[in-house]
């Protein structure tokens, strides 16, 4: 429905403006921004291709399930970078730890402090939500261990969801 109302909306455009009127208003209103491109599923093998290692490919990280691309910070995420053992994964725990030990490069948050936790929200809220767009979320965000959808996952409560039925 929403559809055949941008299109009735577009040929009105067309019949009652210039061309270059119509254009522009029809790019207005069948463009979306960049920051509502679809988001995907990434299952851990997907994620890890986008590691920094390979020089045309976006650099993602995943911080609780939720991944962003970090390609703009290339220079802390990219190949030979500080925070590179970050990237093609999901690091919660290490963000919220604040470490690059290899034990830590994981989604598992059990065991962590409280200090831990909150300084894992307040970082996924200051830095990744505020510097970078989200292109996905990890399969194990939205799926159970045996491959059942979690009932958990709410889209209309993800960051940056704009559209209940991306999925």
């Amino acid at each position: 429905m929403a559809q055949v109302l941008r299109l009735a909306l577009a040929l009105l455009a067309l019949t009652h403006a210039g061309p270059q009127e119509a254009r522009s208003e029809q790019e207005l209103r069948f463009k979306p921004p960049p920051s509502q491109r679809p988001v995907r599923l990434f299952t851990e093998d997907e994620l890890a291709r986008y590691d920094g290692h390979k020089e045309d490919e976006p650099i993602y990280i995943a911080v609780k399930g939720v991944v962003f691309d970090v390609t703009s910070g290339k220079e802390f995420y990219g190949k030979g970078a500080p925070y590179n053992a970050l990237a093609g994964k999901d690091s919660t725990r290490s963000v919220a730890k604040m470490s690059l030990d290899p034990a830590d490069l994981t989604y598992d948050t059990m065991g962590l402090t409280e200090e831990q936790l909150r300084s894992l929200d307040e970082t996924f809220s200051n830095v990744y939500k505020a510097k970078y767009p989200i292109v996905g979320y990890t399969a194990r965000r939205i799926l159970n261990e045996d491959g059942s959808p979690n009932p958990n996952f709410k889209p209309e409560d993800q960051p940056h969801f704009t559209i209940k039925d991306e999925f």
